[in-house]
């Protein structure tokens, strides 16, 4: 069976425990003796592994398997979480997120063993649990086990169980329907990890051949793994022997399958020599139900997966928010049916004033339409903060920097398409506060500081942005050595440097291949960290900037769209071409007499409320060809980047419009000015101008 249509899922769910895991295994390393967060991770470990054995992942499956044992035996009491063993567990995660990445890309799991990793768990796990042989031994209990000892085993290698009363009853009503009765043993390889899955999944096969009236041992038993590598079901069935051995050969892992038919003759002796001793329990319709719950595309081991999958396509809405949307869409119906039936209206006064009316609803309807779906888009930012602590967890191992992470604002709601590019410039900036921002231990006590750095990321909604700070109460930036670091490298010239302000000396750390850190190490030294970080943000419509105190810290400030889909924008024209100006970028709009346009350096210039503005003329930066009509004022949109300022000339202002951005592919892709397309009313096609790019 083809399990490549369970994949999505499982990637999705897998991301989701090994995140649960991440932050709690955090916690109980600080807190070693909580039970709570213990019962969790064991769970989360549990689901995990059970999920890898499903879609055929066995090498994910036996690093979880070997983890589980030992949260297993964390839970039992018989072992404590030292340091040893979480920075283990950590390692553990960080290969199971490989392999996930792997799975993601091709399908498959790849090759890696993982073997140190799983030496290392066993080790730890025979030290704490005292034991010199192989842990995770088979949980087998004793009553399963004194069971076992009592079955015979016949001839055909069956192990015979006696039946109850109701059993035989079952058994021959089913010879009366002319029905066949079969006793099977089923011998699953012994080195199968998974035993209880490989069961289920026999038992899901049997179930599509005909009743199982009881087994043994009991079904929860084997869901909870208590018992060794082989069980017996009854089953009544129409098919033959050959039939149901066949059936069961299919499930992976299984080592034999022995098939004894039951006859009247043998019902009725069992009858005759019926003892006062107890039958087992049976397991009649609640074992079949449970047999039947079995996770759907687990017949197989391989994943048939032959391309690349299709991840990170799924958002979780909120069902209250679904609902409102189909509210809007039968509001929506009702509109359009308004719309026709004036369309039908014989009196011409009525139709007229009836359709205005019916646009104005519509117009209303698309509005609320509209904010409900960019909604259902919205994502906590949590989804990407959740893996910080772990990250600075280990970068103050790693550094030997003791430091603590706060967070605040996790709640705060980006667009998806935002949320899944903004992880890695969060990730730099962090990485960034910890290596270069907070000093060490001991610098720190002799500036009168506490041992421990703070590093604060804190995320909140202004406007139609979402603000994310990333602030350290470190030493700060020393804006001095960032210029005769730059002067070194040949980036600017001993006379820029003389002249520079402190934030144009700040935005020389945003430089591509620019470091201030003298020495090369795994963590920082290359320059490449927060040019990467500008350059992704600007490619989502937003901005960064640095403020630093020396001494005191640094506070990186994130500007970012609440979401690309749909936004406003000022619409403008040039010749006869047409363009849109995000409204985010716009500060104001001026009409400038060319007397007052002044230059500096042969560019020109505006003088505007005790600012310098500098003049772009779009018409000559996009080729749009100049006209002879000469006015004797210039329409200025007055755009701003950050603190930088510019005026864009335009010919004519059209209005303000919300637009929908549509992606122009590779079209013009080598042109970052143009920031995407939207078709306006009349189908025309307009260009969405990029003003960040611009400036």
């Amino acid at each position: 069976m083809d399990v490549s249509q369970y994949l999505e899922i499982f990637i999705d769910e897998t991301k989701e425990h090994l995140q649960s895991l991440n932050e709690q295994i955090l916690v109980l390393e600080r807190e070693p003796e909580n039970v709570d967060t213990i019962n969790e991770i064991f769970r989360a470990a549990h689901s995990l592994k059970g999920m890898a054995g499903t879609m055929g992942y066995k090498r994910m499956q036996r690093l979880t398997h070997d983890m589980e044992n030992v949260f297993s035996e964390i839970r039992n009491g018989k072992m404590k979480a030292s340091a040893k063993l979480v920075d283990v567990l950590f390692k553990g995660l960080d290969a199971l997120e490989q392999y996930l990445d792997v799975i993601i890309n091709s399908g498959d799991e790849g090759t890696e063993d993982n073997e140190d990793i799983v030496k290392a768990l066993n080790d730890i796990l025979n030290e704490g649990v005292g034991s010199a042989g192989e842990p995770a031994a088979p949980k087998a209990s004793a009553a399963p086990a004194a069971a076992a000892a009592a079955v015979q085993v016949s001839e055909n290698g069956v192990k015979e169980i006696k039946l109850a009363d109701h059993e035989k009853s079952a058994v021959s009503k089913a010879f009366a329907e002319k029905l066949n009765a079969y006793m099977l043993t089923v011998y699953i390889q012994e080195s199968c990890i998974l035993k209880a899955a490989r069961a289920f999944l026999v038992f899901k096969a049997l179930e599509e051949l005909g009743t199982i009236i009881r087994s043994e041992p009991q079904v929860q038993e084997i869901e909870d793994e208590h018992f060794d590598f082989d069980f017996t079901v009854v089953l009544i069935t129409e098919s033959d022997a050959e039939a149901v051995k066949k059936r069961v050969e299919d499930v992976f892992e299984i080592k034999n399958v022995c098939v004894e038919a039951i006859r009247p003759e043998t019902v009725e002796q069992a009858e005759a020599e019926e003892s006062s001793a107890a039958a087992p329990v049976a397991a009649q319709n609640s074992a079949a139900q449970k047999v039947t719950a079995a996770p759907a595309g687990t017949e197989t081991a391989q994943p048939k997966t032959t391309s690349k999958p299709v991840v990170n396509r799924s958002v979780r809405v909120d069902i209250d928010k679904l609902d409102d949307l189909m509210n809007l869409v039968s509001e929506l119906i009702i509109a359009k049916n308004g719309l026709v039936s004036i369309n039908t209206a014989d009196i011409e006064g009525l139709r007229e004033s009836g359709f205005n009316e019916q646009i104005e609803y519509l117009e209303r309807i698309t509005t609320n339409l509209h904010q409900s779906v960019m909604k259902t888009r919205m994502v906590p930012i949590e989804n990407v903060v959740s893996r910080f602590p772990r990250m600075i967890r280990d970068i103050s191992k790693k550094l030997d920097k003791k430091m603590e992470l706060y967070m605040s604002g996790e709640e705060t709601e980006l667009d998806r398409t935002v949320i899944d590019e903004i992880g890695d410039p969060l990730m730099h900036m962090l990485r960034n506060a910890a290596d270069h921002g907070l000093e060490s231990n001991q610098e720190r006590i002799q500036a009168g500081k506490p041992e421990v750095g703070s590093i604060f990321l804190k995320a909140y909604q202004d406007g139609n942005n979402v603000v994310i700070e990333v602030r350290d109460d470190g030493k700060g930036i020393d804006v001095e050595k960032v210029k005769k670091k730059a002067v070194e490298k040949g980036t600017i010239t001993a006379e820029q440097s003389a002249v520079m302000t402190e934030k144009e000396a700040i935005d020389l750390l945003f430089r591509p291949s620019f470091s201030t850190a003298e020495q090369i190490s795994d963590l920082s030294g290359r320059g490449v960290g927060l040019d990467v970080v500008k350059s992704k943000i600007e490619a989502l419509g937003g901005d960064v900037e640095a403020k630093t105190i020396l001494g005191a810290g640094t506070t990186f400030i994130v500007r970012l769209p609440l979401t690309l889909a749909i936004i406003q924008a000022l619409m403008v024209e040039l010749g006869n071409e047409k363009y849109a100006i995000p409204l985010g970028s716009i500060q104001t709009i001026e009409d400038v007499l060319l007397s007052d346009i002044k230059y500096v350096q042969t560019k020109e210039v505006i003088h505007l409320r005790g600012n310098v503005i500098p003049l772009i003329r779009l018409r000559s930066v996009l080729d749009v060809p100049e006209d002879d009509f000469a006015p004797e004022s210039l329409t200025v949109v007055i755009v701003a980047k950050g603190d930088k300022l510019a005026g864009l000339v335009v010919d004519n202002l059209i209005g303000q419009q919300e637009i929908v951005i549509k992606s122009i592919g590779k079209y013009i892709n080598d042109n970052k000015m143009i920031g995407g397309a939207t078709i306006l009313g009349d189908g025309e096609v307009a260009l969405i101008l990029d003003a960040n790019a611009i400036v």
